[in-house]
């Protein structure tokens, strides 16, 4: 038994090249039987792609398409969509900010949604210049507030 084991834990280098690795017999043994599983595994997915292709098509556009829906809806409710993102335009085009906008308010309504992100807001990065001047609105005991969360650690 003790010879078993002393077999099976020694090395051996592994030469490739310029490259050496010193692997233990374990090591190689295991490598070749997962490399056998993977195989394998590979046989039986293209087994079941090929029964499944379209079964599976299916099932993918569905979601996908039921994604796509509930991403875009996200982004209209914000002001914005994923075709103006995609293009990275600042301003769309009159004709299909228009279209945007009543897609938009069609959303909203179907939603029933009472509060939403300001049109201003959705457009609009704000700036440090932005940050100071709500900053300096506030009252004196909100400036307080403010410097304490950002200056305390």
């Amino acid at each position: 038994m003790n010879q078993a084991v002393q077999l099976l834990s020694k090395t051996f280098n592994f030469s490739f090249g310029s490259f050496s690795l010193p692997v233990s017999y374990v090591q190689a043994g295991a490598v070749i039987f997962l490399l056998f599983v993977l195989v394998l595994s590979f046989a039986q997915i293209r087994r079941h792609y090929v029964g499944w292709s379209f079964k599976g098509a299916i099932f993918g556009v569905f979601f996908g398409f039921l994604l796509a829906l509930i991403l875009e809806g996200f982004l209209i409710i914000g002001g914005r969509t994923a075709l103006t993102e995609v293009m990275g335009w600042k301003n769309a085009p009159k004709p299909l900010q228009t279209a945007l906008d009543a897609g938009r308010a069609k959303l909203v309504g179907v939603l029933g949604i009472t509060d939403e992100i300001p049109h201003t807001f959705a457009q609009n990065d704000p700036t440090t210049d932005e940050a100071i001047e709500v900053l300096q609105s506030l009252d004196p005991s909100e400036i307080k507030k403010v410097k304490s969360l950002i200056c305390t650690p």
